[in-house]
């Protein structure tokens, strides 16, 4: 596997993003998805919600959009919450966005090379089988 970024340049990362559109995030509390994308709202970040099965609806005060490319407004972090053989079509989106993401970061648990490497190609940081909530308390964000 690529190898992440260093713990500093994570940090760094995170230190200068503001907007997280979060790629399968769920309506369920009970999810990791939802308690993670909580936690990062709860951190000061805005989250942008995107799953095409609940498009419309909202979560976490956010209208979930349908698609990565439906977002008008510069992400600085697409995080991704979909299992590793289902990431490519995901990166794919990614690169067609209005505004490309600083950030296409895949979830602890979640890594996929062919994907990593796609984006990444287009001058896009990867961070593979991390939790971006367990990375924000560790390092220390904001602190």
């Amino acid at each position: 596997m690529a190898q992440n970024p260093s713990n500093e340049a994570r940090r760094q990362l995170l230190e200068d993003a503001k907007t997280i559109a979060v790629v399968g995030l769920s309506n369920k509390p009970d999810r990791t998805s939802y308690m993670v994308s909580q936690a990062m709202q709860n951190a000061g970040y805005k989250i942008i919600p995107v799953n095409p099965v609940i498009a419309g609806e909202t979560v976490l005060g956010e209208k979930v959009l349908g698609n990565l490319t439906e977002i008008d407004q510069p992400v600085d972090i697409v995080n991704v919450f979909r299992r590793s053989e289902d990431i490519p079509p995901v990166a794919q989106e990614a690169l067609k966005m209005q505004n490309k993401p600083k950030v296409f970061w895949m979830q602890q648990g979640i890594a996929n090379e062919d994907a990593a490497k796609l984006v990444a190609e287009q001058g896009i940081e990867v961070v593979q089988d991390m939790c971006i909530k367990v990375d924000h308390s560790l390092l220390r964000v904001g602190k």
